[in-house]
């Protein structure tokens, strides 16, 4: 399909509204700004803005990592290539560099999907680009961050990860928001291609607002061998966020991880979830998703299609209910289009148990640690490596999480 073909269909789709969640009116957002002032090292920015980068994981020192890429807003205020084995760019400028990269831009994620894609391809919106070269064992983590920094804006991204053959790549990204900035959109685009027997580690750390809206749509195509762990942390406040990755795997024993922890404050709207197709033999999924509401809705969606022989999945939703004004919804879903497939799924949701809370009681601690304790460990879902500013960060949200009207 031709640059133009492609561009009339997202423009037919500026009002198509998603199969999920709450419809967001597109018309009360301008576009965020493109002329924010670019840094050559992530220590030239504002305290503030520096806080905010530890906050979600990425370090302004760049100490352990092999690249840095940061989006406020819409202007690419900074990327740094700092190991070997690894491309990080900006998105425009790697279609530039790289005639090649055409074949992925947009392919994995249509255009016309909903409205939201449809607003980002048409205002060609720029994102990172990182690229794992054949065979390279990348070390250290490439560290990416998408701030929203002005007041009524959709920040628009387009993202490209490619993973080549036989490598390995860790990533750690990070959305959030400026101080004071109410009544913002974010609508992050993001293409993954993982070829034969290639790995990514790939963990989002979302930390926005009441007042944001959050869109992202996320494509993940899996060749042969390859291998996707991802880890999804939502644990802020924010108005309404609705998000449901596809992975396909279309390489024989591929294997895909996914771990989400959320928590549902009160006035968050929090449709989650993610979706994996088994399309090739001998592939295995696996799907853990723990949330908790203090008085939001949580809905936890999670989808695994076997389609191919020897197949085997397992999907595990629960959700704790921490407040009388809390809604927690599992939606878990298996289809199975081949007779020889293996896939289990497990939901639950409800408050604490009472007697594990008097357990701990009788083991000298009071009713608050107790519970302290089971929510902690009710969130553990084995994220592993995580800088220590975001795993202080985690901690210190937990504390505050409202346990009082349980």
């Amino acid at each position: 399909m031709s640059q133009s073909e492609t561009k009339k269909k997202a423009e037919a789709a500026v009002e198509k509204k998603a199969a999920f969640g709450s419809d967001i009116d597109l018309g009360k957002y301008g576009k965020a700004r493109q002329d924010l002032e670019k840094v050559s090292d992530l220590a030239e920015l504002k305290q503030e803005d520096q806080e905010t980068l530890l906050k979600v994981g990425v370090v302004p020192s760049q100490e352990g990592r092999s690249g840095s890429f940061v989006l406020m807003d819409n202007t690419m205020v900074h990327s740094s290539q700092l190991g070997s084995g690894v491309e990080v760019m900006s998105v425009l400028k790697a279609l530039k560099v790289h005639d090649w990269l055409e074949q992925y831009s947009w392919k994995a994620v249509s255009p016309d999907a909903d409205k939201y894609t449809a607003r980002a391809f048409l205002e060609e919106a720029d994102g990172y680009f990182i690229h794992a070269l054949p065979g390279q064992k990348v070390v250290m983590p490439v560290q990416t961050c998408l701030m929203l920094k002005s007041k009524g804006s959709a920040q628009t991204v387009h993202n490209i990860i490619i993973v080549e053959e036989g490598a390995e790549l860790e990533v750690i990204t990070g959305c959030s928001t400026s101080k004071h900035v109410d009544a913002a959109l974010h609508l992050g685009i993001s293409e993954f291609y993982l070829k034969k027997n290639a790995k990514l580690t790939f963990t989002m750390v979302h930390n926005w607002s009441e007042t944001i809206g959050v869109r992202p749509r996320t494509m993940i195509i899996m060749d042969e061998g390859a291998t996707f762990i991802n880890n999804y942390v939502a644990l802020r406040p924010v108005k309404s966020i609705q998000t449901y990755p596809t992975f396909k795997m279309e390489g024989k024993n591929g294997v895909c991880v996914f771990n989400t922890v959320a928590i549902a404050h009160p006035g968050s709207e929090m449709d989650m979830g993610s979706r994996v197709l088994m399309n090739a033999p001998g592939c295995r999924a696996e799907i853990t998703s723990r949330t908790i509401t203090t008085g939001g809705v949580v809905i936890a969606r999670g989808q695994m299609v076997g389609a191919a022989s020897g197949v085997k999945g397992h999907l595990e939703c629960k959700g704790l209910i921490l407040s009388d004004k809390g809604i927690q919804i599992a939606i878990p879903e298996l289809e199975a289009r081949v007779p020889d497939v293996e896939m289990t799924h497990e939901a639950a949701v409800g408050k604490i148990a009472q007697d594990q809370v008097e357990y701990l009681m009788s083991r000298g601690l009071t009713e608050d640690e107790a519970v302290g304790i089971i929510v902690k460990g009710f969130l553990d879902v084995g994220i592993r490596g995580l800088p220590p500013q975001l795993a202080a960060e985690i901690e210190q949200t937990l504390e505050q999480v409202n346990l009082a009207k349980m």
